[in-house]
């Protein structure tokens, strides 16, 4: 990828964290990344994921992209709110909709989950059939935060389990969400 000493890239992954043939885990190594390190990944608290978060973006120099994962994309959208404009960018994959009716109850804490447009580009990768966020939920998510939204056809909860680890693909979507960034600071 070009230009990946531009930025600090952080990754935030999602409940019980991302495994090591996860994408998440090969775009750490890829891009240098910093993964956020939660205090509990088995049973998250909302504050402690936002704090988390908050102690990654401040280790940070250059302009920061959060690339988020399921309920990593929860915790970005609480986090937008309480820390306007310190994020450049954030790629959010298959977000996990927290106020879905059969939710686990140790995600019930994220919600409900903030419908506010963030101060910054972003964009949605989500999947036509990922039993955790039913592509309309991701529409209206893409809608409220003003996301660009990209469907994968058939490709589930989009991580290792569906076949996402290395994901090179996902990549070129953060190519060009990063361009996309970049031209809209020259405007």
């Amino acid at each position: 990828m070009n230009n990946v000493e531009e930025y600090d890239f952080i990754i935030q992954p999602g409940w019980m964290n991302s495994g090591r043939d996860h994408w998440q885990s090969h775009w750490e190594r890829v891009l240098q990344a910093k993964r956020v390190n939660n205090s509990n990944w088995d049973e998250p608290a909302l504050e402690d994921w936002i704090n988390g978060l908050e102690q990654a973006v401040q280790t940070c120099s250059k302009p920061v992209v959060v690339i988020a994962h399921s309920l990593g994309c929860a915790t970005l959208a609480h986090y937008a709110l309480r820390f306007p404009r310190t994020i450049h960018a954030a790629l959010l994959v298959a977000p996990a909709d927290v106020e879905r009716e059969n939710a686990p109850s140790t995600l019930n804490k994220f919600a409900p989950l903030p419908l506010s447009q963030f101060d910054f580009p972003s964009r949605i990768i989500a999947s036509t059939n990922d039993p955790f966020c039913h592509s309309k939920r991701a529409e209206q998510f893409a809608n409220a935060w003003g996301s660009d939204l990209v469907y994968l056809v058939g490709a589930g909860h989009i991580n290792a389990a569906s076949g996402h680890m290395e994901w090179n693909s996902g990549l070129e979507e953060l190519r060009s969400l990063l361009n996309t960034a970049e031209s809209k600071l020259a405007a």
